[in-house]
């Protein structure tokens, strides 16, 4: 997604949420390098489902290495064709890609003064994005930070209703072997999301 360059002063706790959305957005924007293997084989966790997740993608991290993750990935998300997974809102709901999930995200884009980066050529409703579009309002790349209750449009509108579903799948794809714990990270911190969110944003 296209940035705005300053940052705000933001509360610490949704600072870490921030880097927990954006260190899953560069899982999927891309394979993996070198730097982003090792931050994930340096994390640590505790024994909460997230922290125990978390030390399981450690583990996975430290023996595993770039070529080994970059065909992971290519046989999961790109293939012959397709990946084994198609990690896109609108082909979650609808069956198919370019449907009206993906309208309503980029009107919703529109409001967010949020715009596609000229470099990126995916429809916008796929998981690398959403998640980047969601660490970028709470950090306040996109103008000031978002306000909790608009992230919560937001979450529920793009990322709840299916996101978990897609985590869920990837724990279990045949291909997964890094992704597996990524995808069980993933579907944690989205029951931490979706809980706050309904306990803290009415």
């Amino acid at each position: 997604m296209s940035q705005a360059a300053p940052e705000f002063e933001v509360a610490e706790e949704d600072l870490l949420r921030a880097d927990l959305y954006d260190f899953l957005a560069a899982l999927f924007a891309n394979p993996p390098g070198k730097a982003v293997l090792a931050q994930a084989a340096a994390l640590g966790g505790d024994e909460s489902a997230l922290g125990q997740a978390i030390g399981t993608l450690a583990r996975v991290a430290q023996a595993t290495n770039e070529k080994a993750v970059e065909r992971e990935f290519n046989a999961l998300f790109i293939g012959l064709g397709r990946g084994e997974l198609m990690p896109f809102a609108s082909y979650y709901l609808t069956g198919f890609l370019n449907e009206k999930p993906l309208a309503t995200l980029r009107a919703d884009m529109g409001a967010l003064r949020i715009s596609r980066a000229p470099n990126v050529y995916e429809p916008e409703d796929n998981i690398a994005s959403l998640l980047e579009m969601m660490a970028g309002m709470i950090r306040g790349r996109f103008g000031a930070p978002v306000p909790l209750t608009r992230q919560k449009d937001f979450y529920f509108t793009h990322i709840a209703p299916w996101a978990e579903h897609f985590f869920t799948d990837l724990e279990a794809a045949q291909n997964s072997v890094f992704y597996a714990p990524v995808g069980t990270v993933g579907k944690a911190f989205l029951e931490i999301e979706t809980q706050a969110f309904r306990m803290g944003a009415e």
